[in-house]
């Protein structure tokens, strides 16, 4: 065994000490570890995430997929869920002192979403062109006012009520719009459909995937205009929520409290006259909205909007044989109240 002269020497006990501490180092290391575990397993959970190292982030492009369980350096903020676009119970319930012809009905505070009253508010029913309040407001999504739009042939062929637009005339959005709402043309509604939609169908999918995203439990569309009653049907809770989140639209807004309007056209027509079918408007002081509708299978229908003092309420009456009488008692509950 060689001998190196420049290291000092090492007493034999030293060096067994050390050989000894290197063997237990890795051992001693493993119970601090284990210990250290063990007590935090065993804290309590309702300790404070900021007491813990804040985890790893995912991508800044998907913030919304950090696990749910991982502590965060943030305490998590309290989210208020989101209330739907009407919500009761009626607060008015009892104080109508009048029985309302209407096979269904309801008031709503447009501002809150508060039902006031309501008759029968989920029964589902037929609702004839009360159903164009859903095409005005997904149409108006996509048609700019000046947006030029060539008439399908399709449109000739509705059945009924029909403004009078001729397959290949070129028409301003704008225009259509308010014969629809106004007029009440089941060619305007169903030219408005394939406008912004491509197909009839295409646009019917549309309709009843926002009435999913409304939470319109009530609602099915099978036409654009409401002139098919077959599988068509809404109900006053519905067509209260609809008309709600479409008055939030100052150009939906506008049209339906316009009371009557000329407007320009190409030869041989050279300009049409629209008066609203809402005899409301000219009715009831502060009304400005919205459709009226009607089918035999129906019945009178009437959704109506009116502001005073900066309250707007809406009142939906369905099947009514006195759909005026109706809306104006329920209009006067809820500014009266």
């Amino acid at each position: 065994m060689a001998f190196d002269a420049a290291a000092p020497a090492v007493p034999r006990d030293r060096r067994r000490r050390r050989y000894r501490l290197r063997r237990l180092a890795p051992l001693g290391l493993a119970v601090v570890t284990a210990f250290a575990a063990g007590a935090w397993a065993g804290a309590p959970r309702h300790a404070t995430p900021a007491a813990a190292s804040p985890p790893a982030q995912k991508p800044a492009s998907h913030p919304s997929t950090l696990d749910a369980d991982q502590p965060t350096a943030k305490p998590a903020v309290a989210v208020a869920p989101v209330k739907p676009a009407v919500h009761g119970p009626a607060l008015l319930a009892g104080k109508l002192h009048y029985r309302l012809a209407a096979a269904s009905a309801i008031l709503v505070d447009a501002g809150t979403g508060q039902v006031l009253f309501a008759k029968h508010a989920h029964e589902r029913r037929p609702i004839a062109s009360t159903t164009k309040i859903m095409t005005a407001l997904l149409a108006l999504q996509v048609l700019a006012p000046n947006e030029l739009v060539t008439v399908s042939p399709a449109v000739t062929r509705v059945p009924l009520v029909r403004e009078g637009l001729r397959a290949g005339e070129v028409v301003r959005a704008w225009k259509i719009f308010y014969s629809m709402l106004l007029y009440s043309g089941n060619d305007d509604a169903l030219e408005l459909a394939i406008a912004s939609a491509g197909t009839k169908q295409a646009f019917l999918r549309r309709m009843n995937a926002e009435a999913a995203d409304l939470g319109m439990k009530d609602t099915h569309y099978t036409s654009p205009s409401g002139v098919i009653d077959d599988d068509n049907y809404s109900s006053a809770w519905d067509l209260a929520t609809v008309a709600r989140v479409a008055l939030k639209n100052p150009r939906f807004a506008k049209i339906v409290r316009t009371k009557q309007i000329r407007v320009p056209w190409s030869a041989p027509t050279n300009s049409k006259i629209y008066i609203n079918n809402n005899l409301m408007l000219r009715e009831y002081p502060g009304a400005n909205g919205v459709k009226t509708g009607f089918t035999h299978k129906a019945g009178w229908c009437l959704v109506t909007s009116a502001t005073r003092h900066g309250r707007t309420l809406i009142a939906v009456v369905l099947d009514s044989p006195n759909m005026y009488v109706d809306s104006t008692k329920l209009l006067d509950l809820g500014f009266s109240s």
